[in-house]
């Protein structure tokens, strides 16, 4: 028997919606990083981008578990002595809450040049509308 290795000309891309509204962070990442790097299909290989599009909408109503809300915070590096930043996950959630999602979906993808194409297929909109209508995302649980 032959293994099957995708190619990525046969790759056929889909595009999928998923509502943040009242959900938990780290289990909508979850599923958004599974999605994007392709493990919901059966021709899925890990060298190559098999994923499809994920489009995230209401992130800026995305639920956090225990005291995360508070505790969590974002470090920054300019690369100079003292620069290091460091910001709390309110803040974050109050002037870019679509950084949030990212971070997270970034934080569940492997370390290497072909989760940083695979990030690029991630749209995240703070509010409910998203510029993806044209693509027919199909709406995800």
């Amino acid at each position: 028997m032959k293994t099957y290795l995708a190619k990525k000309e046969t790759v056929q891309p889909k595009w999928h919606l998923i509502d943040a509204e009242g959900k938990v962070l780290g289990r909508l990442a979850v599923k958004a990083a599974n999605i994007l790097r392709g493990r919901h299909k059966p021709t899925y290989t890990p060298h190559v981008d098999t994923g499809d599009f994920v489009v995230v909408i209401n992130a800026s109503k995305v639920v956090l578990t225990g005291k995360k809300e508070e505790h969590t915070e974002y470090m920054t590096f300019s690369g100079y002595v003292g620069g290091e930043k460091y910001r709390k996950l309110t803040d974050v959630r109050r002037q870019k809450p679509e950084f949030i999602v990212m971070q997270a979906v970034k934080g569940m993808l492997p370390r290497n040049r072909l989760a940083a194409k695979m990030l690029t297929k991630l749209r995240v909109f703070p509010g409910a509308t998203h510029d993806h209508a044209a693509q027919n995302p199909v709406v995800l649980k």
